[in-house]
């Protein structure tokens, strides 16, 4: 039975929106990313992105398993009422660094609980790679390279883009990204719902 039927009733008024926002900001307090929480767990990658994004609704048995990976009950889960961002401006050093390794991710606040867009200030170190196994998640997202050279596949077509060129696709295709040459590469992102 998926949770949203049995949380989203008239006597509680709990929408499913409740679960994807409080699972992503469980899951960035405790600085797990989507594929350390899919690898904790055994949940696949787009299950949870799926989830996060508002778009499945988990069971109880499922959603009781991903929180076992950051880990937190379902009790705590429920009562977690993160506070939405009122921060407006952001000095650089105050980007929240969620990437890890040779690809850094930047993002514009610390918190998304409520926020339908996510900014990523991106640096991909020379080599750098998403992974051989393309992303797959719900949303649209967004880019403009500002330095550096970027390999770019969706599908199965591959572009190698440079400073001023850009993207833009549906997250349900297959996608991957990877620094070619020898200079670091940066890039401005958006996506939407935030996926991190």
């Amino acid at each position: 039975m998926a949770l949203f039927s049995i949380l989203a009733t008239p006597e509680t008024g709990t929408s499913a929106m409740d679960i994807g926002d409080r699972l992503r900001q469980l899951r960035l307090l405790h600085g797990i990313s989507q594929r350390e929480l899919a690898k904790r767990t055994g949940v696949t990658n787009s299950t949870i992105s799926l989830i996060e994004s508002n778009t499945s609704n988990p069971s109880v048995g499922a959603l009781k398993r991903i929180l076992e990976g950051i880990p937190i009950g379902l009790a705590e889960f429920f009562a977690f009422e993160p506070e939405a961002p009122k921060q407006t401006f952001y000095a650089a050093e105050e980007l929240t660094e969620i990437g890890k390794g040779a690809i850094s991710y930047r993002q514009v606040g610390e918190r998304l609980f409520g926020r339908k867009l996510q900014i990523l200030k991106e640096c991909y170190q020379p080599g750098a790679d998403t992974g051989v196994v393309p992303l797959v998640h719900e949303g649209e997202e967004g880019g403009i390279v500002l330095s550096g050279r970027l390999e770019v596949t969706v599908d199965a077509v591959r572009r190698i883009l440079g400073p001023g060129d850009a993207y833009y696709f549906e997250s349900r295709r297959p996608h991957r990204f990877r620094c070619i040459g020898p200079r670091p590469c940066e890039v401005i992102s958006a996506c939407t719902p935030p996926s991190f």
